[in-house]
């Protein structure tokens, strides 16, 4: 029995592989000549990834972020006083925590997080805890909270724009 002489299969893979490994060497010359003459700065070398909006931060942060970066303080990790070992790392990020670091500690769950990954996390209209969907608003200040947004949103001047409807 024994093996063919001769893969075809083999062939095409080869080719393709070879044509890939020419245009690397011709971009890496292009890019050789354009750093010699100076012009570098007309390369684009990073990747450009479509916008995607869902990725980004909006660019007013809503009123409830707003009110309830006023609840919750910012502290540095240095500070932190907490019962048992302290967390090591942001669960948004994942990066560890470090004494000069600005941190938002979430008096209702006890979560610690980053206060700009927090921060990013509120713009996009959350209101509770990334890790156990805990409210942001303790439960003493979620009347005094509610009022505030509600003063804010604009619904009470339109009530009481309206309010001689009543009198009808």
């Amino acid at each position: 029995m024994g093996f063919p002489v001769g893969y075809t299969e083999v062939f095409l893979p080869k080719l393709f592989l070879h044509t890939i490994s020419f245009l690397g060497l011709i971009r890496n010359l292009i890019f050789t000549l354009f750093n010699y003459l100076g012009l570098s700065d007309f390369l684009e070398t990073d990747p450009v990834w479509p916008h995607n909006p869902t990725r980004t931060s909006p660019e007013s942060p809503p009123v409830s972020a707003l009110f309830i970066r006023e609840i919750l303080p910012v502290i540095k990790f240095e500070e932190l006083v907490v019962v048992g070992d302290p967390p090591e790392s942001c669960a948004v990020c994942l990066y560890e925590f470090e004494g000069g670091e600005e941190i938002r500690w979430l008096r209702n769950c006890s979560h610690v997080f980053h206060r700009a990954c927090l921060d990013r996390w509120m713009d996009h209209e959350q209101t509770t805890c990334p890790l156990c969907r805990t409210p942001f608003v303790p439960d003493e200040l979620r009347d005094e909270f509610n009022q505030r947004l509600w003063a804010a949103s604009g619904v009470a001047d339109l009530y009481s724009d309206y309010s001689w409807v009543q009198g009808l």
